[in-house]
């Protein structure tokens, strides 16, 4: 008898434990163009891949989610490649601002976007 009580007591504890969790941010089609841009180069133009990342990040804000590491480094990368500097500048800007370990190589993209 006290093996089955322990048994119960266990299971319901590992239960517990597999509780579902929300992740900790969204990834919209990012990797989707990632793998496209390497698998099938030109498939996607720069402008279309930042159509599609602004409306993941629109639709993010409407649900209250953060954007992964590195979402907004792409797209300033992506505006760089279409000559948008200053929207570049700012993407840039946001992901040192949320996620602080990217500041040196964004500090660098940043100011490699001054000589231009």
């Amino acid at each position: 008898m006290r093996h089955i009580w322990t048994s119960l007591i266990l299971s319901l504890l590992l239960t517990g434990c597999a509780a579902h969790r929300e992740p900790l941010y969204t990834w919209g089609h990012y990797e989707e163009q990632i793998y496209t841009s390497y698998s099938e180069p030109g498939k996607l133009t720069p402008e279309q891949q930042i159509e599609e990342l602004e409306q993941d990040y629109q639709k993010a804000r409407s649900t209250n989610k953060r954007m992964h590491p590195g979402f907004h480094a792409q797209l300033g990368y992506l505006y760089v490649q279409v000559g948008k500097f200053d929207q570049a500048r700012q993407e840039f800007a946001t992901e040192k601002a949320d996620f602080p370990e990217s500041t040196v190589l964004m500090d660098r993209l940043t100011a490699n976007l001054a000589k231009k």
